[in-house]
């Protein structure tokens, strides 16, 4: 199975209305309710592409049963720990007349260090029989910044690859644990190196301790750099929608490829594919089957020169 952590879940919303006018008021059009955290639609990609899923993080209070209930629902197996605090959530404002999307998220409940000792325990009980382990999101009001390099380690020391997909300081402290992968977005990678120049600061990053490092170019597809070279995969062409939860979409295609041991091109190229495929999606954090099938063998994959 492949186990994937949300420290910070979230019960999403998704609004949808016409059109969305600073300063008033709005008819919204449909409502869509889901778990979301993106440790959980990592999860719920996965299980849709086949996969033993299993998540694991916080959940409590009102919007975390809600969230639990609506888990349940679906093939990914709940072990998320309980806290005192609510469950965060997210609101997502789709603009029917442009398609943009203004993201709205509340910080998450504070969590206490019983409550963490707790999910330490939950966590490196579940590592055996991982096949791998995805770390997602940020971190709680509560929880300790290194928290994530603590988990690489513990992950490490059972043998289970890990990828990281987390940002600022606790991106900084955990890629120094060694994690196996880490997809960092081109700010991320820029708060991290200092570079904004997207294969010097992919590479950068990759020398402060990860084994692989796959940087999000947005529009524009994936740059990894790699024990096995740098590549650059990209849709043929720029797609258009919500962008929530694409990224997530990529995490759980790279994490697919990881498992089934395909080589760097077609795990990339199935990373792009569903990420895009996510963006054409009418709810957020769900990807377009159809379209991920017609986009997957369009995906053009290209290995480039290692030379700064």
């Amino acid at each position: 199975m492949i186990l994937t952590v949300t420290l910070n879940t979230a019960l999403d919303l998704t609004y949808r209305v016409p059109a969305l006018v600073p300063h008033a008021s709005h008819r919204v059009t449909q409502v869509i309710e889901r778990p979301g955290g993106k440790g959980l639609n990592v999860a719920r990609v996965l299980a849709a592409l086949g996969h033993e899923t299993v998540a694991t993080g916080f959940a409590g209070g009102a919007t975390g049963a809600t969230l639990r209930e609506q888990l349940a629902a679906t093939p990914v197996r709940d072990e998320l720990v309980e806290t005192a605090g609510p469950t965060r959530r997210t609101v997502a404002v789709v603009d029917a007349a442009t398609g943009d999307t203004t993201q709205l998220n509340e910080p998450g409940p504070a969590v206490t260090p019983a409550e963490w000792t707790a999910f330490r325990t939950r966590f490196t009980e579940l590592l055996d029989g991982a096949r791998a382990v995805a770390l997602c999101g940020s971190l709680p009001p509560g929880i300790h910044v290194g928290a994530y390099a603590e988990l690489v380690r513990l992950a490490r020391a059972a043998a289970v690859p890990v990828l990281l997909d987390t940002s600022g300081e606790p991106l900084r402290r955990g890629i120094a644990a060694r994690p196996d992968l880490v997809k960092p977005n081109t700010d991320e990678l820029a708060q991290l190196t200092g570079s904004r120049e997207p294969r010097r600061a992919t590479r950068d990053a990759r020398r402060r301790g990860a084994h692989a490092v796959i940087s999000s170019l947005g529009p524009e597809g994936l740059l990894a750099a790699t024990p096995e070279g740098l590549w650059h995969a990209a849709p043929p062409a720029p797609v258009r929608g919500n962008p929530t939860g694409a990224g997530d979409s990529a995490v759980a295609g790279l994490l697919a490829g990881l498992v089934d041991g395909t080589p760097w091109p077609e795990r990339l190229a199935r990373a792009v594919a569903l990420s895009a495929a996510t963006v054409l999606s009418p709810v957020a954090g769900e990807y377009d089957a159809a379209a991920y099938e017609e986009l997957l063998p369009r995906v053009k994959v290209t290995e480039e020169p290692e030379a700064a």
